[in-house]
């Protein structure tokens, strides 16, 4: 059954909080140990060890790796080639781990933006981020058409200088909505996917039909409706030439009201967040 998420603090989201964390603090300590010549298929195994170490059973799906122009996902025409590939890191080469792992029965799915040196072209990217996170939660609020939101991240963008690199994933997705898993002895997955999970979106997906709203946030008519309460896995995604970057993180929208009852992010305590506060700092 799809998670309720009622106005002001709830128990329940700290079981999302935890897992959330727990995958950035898995995105920083694999980035940590990055070097050249380091493939993405083994960023993505040094991904599934670091998680399985501490708990994680189930995904909603398996860990990613992204290197160099494959950030911006340069000539992306099909599915399979967002699967991890021999491709090497090398000094200055951006990178993107992405992960969704399902811990205590919670779901998260986050994307870590970083590179192997120094990257100015990545540094502006990640800087330029920040403002698709202020604006997503501002219109979230506005209780204003998902589909209406995707446009205004797609201009800001074009305003920017920047391509819109979520375009790429299947159905052009920003955001998915995410929910609690029932957790098994054995959890098997399906293309990188965990099949818990995707019973989960699935029936969102038919309820969602039969109710005029859907768990995808996409630039199509299914996603014009206002955003649906819940918890939302966003993921706004930069594109510049040959290097991207991106955050995605969980985004909270209850039936509240109060604006800023009605729409927050989890957590503030993120990398990506901290970033942006030390560099007003500095």
């Amino acid at each position: 059954m799809p998670t309720a998420v009622k106005a002001g603090p709830d128990a329940r989201l700290r079981g999302f909080r935890e897992v959330q964390s727990l995958a950035y603090e898995c995105a920083e300590a694999v980035a940590g140990q990055l070097k050249p010549g380091v493939t993405e298929r083994e960023a993505a195994r040094m991904q599934r060890e670091w998680l399985r170490e501490r708990g994680v059973r189930d995904w909603f799906h398996l860990p990613f790796a992204w290197f160099g122009d494959r950030t911006a996902f340069v000539n992306f025409r099909v599915p399979l080639q967002f699967f991890p590939t021999n491709r090497r890191l090398e000094a200055g080469m951006p990178f993107i781990l992405d992960m969704a792992p399902v811990y205590k029965g919670y779901t998260a799915d986050i994307g870590y933006s970083g590179c192997l040196g120094l990257n100015p072209v990545h540094d502006r990217l990640l800087a330029d981020l920040e403002a698709h996170r202020a604006l997503i939660l501002r219109e979230v609020r506005e209780k204003r058409p998902l589909r209406e939101i995707y446009e205004d991240v797609d201009r800001l963008m074009v305003r920017q200088g920047y391509a819109n690199r979520h375009r790429a994933y299947p159905f052009g997705v920003i955001a998915h909505k995410i929910d609690r898993v029932q957790e098994r002895r054995w959890s098997p997955h399906v293309f990188g996917f965990g099949t818990q999970a995707l019973k989960g979106l699935a029936s969102d997906a038919l309820h969602g039909h039969r109710d005029g709203w859907s768990p995808l946030w996409s630039p199509y008519r299914f996603s014009d409706h206002p955003p649906r309460p819940g918890l939302w896995a966003v993921e706004p995604h930069l594109g510049f030439r040959g290097t991207g970057a991106k955050f995605e993180e969980i985004l909270v929208v209850t039936d509240s009201q109060d604006p800023e009852q009605s729409a927050f992010w989890l957590d503030d305590d993120l990398p990506h967040v901290r970033r942006w506060a030390e560099e007003k700092a500095a």
